[in-house]
């Protein structure tokens, strides 16, 4: 078995762990194959996702997101993660400048990164341009829940409007 088909594997075998709710383990073998390549990018965005979502540790799991672009650019997942830490953040610029880049990168669902743009716009009170991505958003999609989503968002819009 080859060098990075082993990486992968170790990979597979941490996402695992995380659906089964065993982030030690996960954190465990993520940091094993970080000790193997260094510039494996993959293995920091899931350690940065396990740094925000279950250790609520902000800081690391940034610092572990901008490791992952530095190492692996064209990795889809990191610009998922990484905009919804900036959104909870609420670091506006920061964010808008990686959906910037994220809407660009091969294999990414555009969808996604609409609805980013529209929760983005929404929270600073910036409706009409929530609305124009939250419609962008449904017009990319062929899921019908993300459709709905992007419709009841842009409803949502549209009551907060006439609160205004």
């Amino acid at each position: 078995m080859d060098h990075l088909t082993k990486l992968e594997e170790l990979l597979d075998q941490a996402n695992l762990d995380i659906k089964d709710g065993r982030y030690d383990e996960a954190t465990n073998k993520l940091e094993k194959i970080l000790d193997m390549d260094p510039n494996f990018g993959k293995a920091y965005n899931h350690l940065g996702y396990l740094y925000e979502v279950k250790f609520k540790e902000y800081e690391k799991g940034e610092t572990l997101y901008k490791l992952c672009l530095e190492k692996s650019p064209m990795y889809p997942a990191v610009y998922y993660n990484y905009s919804i830490l900036l959104s909870t953040l609420g670091k506006w610029d920061e964010l808008k400048e990686l959906l910037d880049k994220a809407i660009n990168i091969p294999g990414i669902t555009k969808s996604t990164i609409w609805n980013e743009y529209g929760i983005m716009f929404e929270q600073q009170g910036k409706l009409d341009e929530a609305i124009e991505h939250y419609r962008k958003a449904a017009l990319g999609t062929l899921d019908k829940s993300v459709l709905e989503r992007a419709k009841g968002s842009i409803d949502r819009c549209k009551m907060k409007k006439e609160l205004m």
